[in-house]
């Protein structure tokens, strides 16, 4: 008979019966974080909805609406020449009477090694598109945690990437997450950083081209069209999990949008 027990990775008890909202940093307003912010606008309704304090979210990109963002991401015409994280956090407080957040800075150690105002949160979303920016998360995340507050003290890290047409999704603990004891689960305190598990292939999946793009049809030349919103979609239900049902068999996908595959990561 087989007794082995399922993994499983309990959600921190703070992220389920919160006091305040929970902060969110969420990283890159572009092709992949415009739609982001729009699933956690859905996902913060959703909780508030259902009795729960819902999301804080400060958005941030220093970038500015160009004519080749149209389309591919959620910009309008009227909005080119804005900042990005501006004109979606706008367009998101009007929409939801939220109070969320933009920066129109990089999410970054300044040239000092300073961290930047305000880089702590509960979660940190990273939709940016390349790995530098990564590994430079992941250290600001590794610093912050260190730092023992109460307030908006660093639980999650997830983490979108996509090439053309492929990408992932990784759920990551900033720290060990204390785990209930279980008969029926193995419980996993601890999902490694995406930088510490798979830096050597991202930094050989980066492409060496990372020019902008200079028109809508350059841009799909990078990236397809819906690889941005197919990996939301699943991601953000990675997320929305955590809250509604408290625990997750898994931490992430590779997802393939060519030929429709899309492979599971779980927790163990």
């Amino acid at each position: 008979m087989n007794t082995e027990k399922t993994a499983v990775h309990f959600t921190d008890n703070y992220l389920l019966n919160p006091t305040n909202p929970i902060s969110v940093n969420l990283i890159g307003a572009g092709g992949t974080g415009s739609k982001v912010l729009t699933a956690l606008m859905e996902i913060n309704e959703s909780l508030i909805a259902l009795g729960h304090a819902g999301m804080q979210v400060r958005l941030w990109d220093d970038d500015v609406i160009t004519s080749a963002n149209l389309g591919r991401q959620r910009f309008a015409d009227s909005e080119t020449g804005l900042y990005k994280s501006v004109a979606l956090i706008n367009r998101c407080n009007r929409w939801a009477g939220t109070n969320w957040k933009a920066e129109t800075v990089k999410f970054k150690k300044d040239n000092f090694g300073k961290l930047p105002e305000k880089s702590r949160a509960t979660i940190t979303i990273t939709c940016v598109d390349n790995i530098q920016a990564r590994f430079g998360v992941a250290e600001i995340l590794k610093v912050t945690s260190y730092r023992r507050h109460y307030q908006d003290e660093p639980k999650y890290w997830l983490d979108f990437g996509n090439s053309q047409d492929t990408g992932q999704v990784l759920l990551s603990t900033i720290g060990e997450i204390k785990q209930p004891n279980s008969e029926k689960y193995q419980t996993v305190a601890s999902l490694p950083f995406v930088t510490d598990e798979f830096g050597e292939l991202l930094k050989q999946s980066e492409q060496e081209d990372n020019t902008p793009s200079c028109s809508l049809a350059e841009a799909l030349e990078h990236q397809d069209l819906f690889i941005n919103s197919s990996l939301t979609q699943m991601g953000c239900s990675l997320l929305w999990n955590l809250f509604r049902k408290g625990m997750t068999e898994y931490r992430g996908f590779f997802h393939n949008l060519k030929d429709f595959r899309t492979h599971p990561i779980k927790v163990a």
